[in-house]
């Protein structure tokens, strides 16, 4: 296996670890329903943060080229920003970073 391959393994089981840690964290040490809106809300929102802080950056090293990555990330914006379904939105970046290396 190369270091990317190793180094995405490294990052989806980490998102796994903290996601199964956060969720159960309160299980473990309160027997009672949590009325904290403030962190009911925190445990809610964790998993997704940390997928996106260890998503992100990546976004602008995968393609070989910041120019794709930017133009594809743009176009993926503008798609969800515009109310569209998670494929397609996928399917638009793909689409507008190859033709933007097909360009370069």
């Amino acid at each position: 296996m190369n270091n990317n391959t190793l180094y995405m393994i490294l990052l989806v089981v980490v998102m796994a670890g903290v996601t199964y840690l956060i969720r159960m964290i309160p299980f473990v040490f309160l027997r009672q329903k949590i009325k904290s809106t403030f962190i009911n809300s925190l445990l809610y929102y964790v998993p997704y943060a940390v997928l996106s802080a260890m998503t992100f950056p990546a976004i602008f090293y995968c393609t070989g080229s910041t120019i794709s990555a930017c133009v594809g990330t743009g176009v993926a914006l503008i798609a969800a920003l515009s109310k569209r379904s998670l494929v397609e939105v996928a399917v638009l970046a793909v689409l507008a970073v190859l033709l933007c290396n097909i360009i370069i």
